[in-house]
């Protein structure tokens, strides 16, 4: 569950702000969105939806070491997006050049930057309806590649800049097009509904 945090003594945090409150409550799951309200998810995922995650979460980092092309990042990290909202997907991922270009201080801060890939899972708490605002919303600030995995339609929609949004169900082939270059995966074959 999601939940809006009100902060009675300011009306929004500073970018810097954010991420010191990010850093002395690591047990909460922060996003800010584009208007400054902070909501934080106080509930943990079941454990199939976390399985679930674990095992997309593993098809990039196999592909990612097998290809040497970015980095992926978990549902743990944070990105500045322009829209000044603060957001972490289940899944991210950054190509190299990218990556190389960001210092240390901001590999461990949260980038202004929008990754070139993200991936939200739907949990059993979640609202499809909310997370294909929030696709759009990570396409509109730059992602160039996003997949909604509707685990109640048991279908992916697929978001692009600039094109129509694409379903497949979990038995078709899902592929990284120009993002993801020779990624594949039937999410048949990994995750359990």
């Amino acid at each position: 569950m999601v939940i809006p945090l009100n902060l009675p003594a300011r009306d929004q945090f500073t970018d810097d702000e954010l991420v010191t409150f990010c850093l002395s409550n690591p047990d909460l799951q922060v996003e800010r969105d584009e208007n400054g309200q902070i909501f934080i998810n106080m509930s943990p995922t079941h454990l199939l939806t976390s399985s679930n995650n674990s095992e997309l979460n593993g098809e990039f980092v196999i592909w990612n070491r097998r290809t040497k092309a970015g980095k992926v990042i978990d549902s743990n990290g944070g990105f500045f997006l322009p829209d000044k909202s603060m957001r972490a997907p289940d899944v991210a991922w950054i190509r190299k050049e990218r990556w190389e270009q960001l210092s240390t201080a901001e590999k461990k801060s949260f980038p202004h930057m929008a990754p070139d890939f993200v991936l939200e899972l739907e949990s059993d708490t979640d609202n499809v309806e909310d997370l294909k605002q929030k696709m759009t919303k990570w396409i509109n600030n730059g992602v160039r590649l996003g997949w909604l995995i509707s685990m109640s339609e048991q279908q992916t929609y697929i978001y692009r800049p600039n094109q129509p949004v694409e379903t497949k169900a979990f038995s078709e082939a899902l592929d990284g097009g120009n993002v993801l270059i020779d990624f594949e995966v039937v999410l048949n074959n990994i995750l359990e509904i």
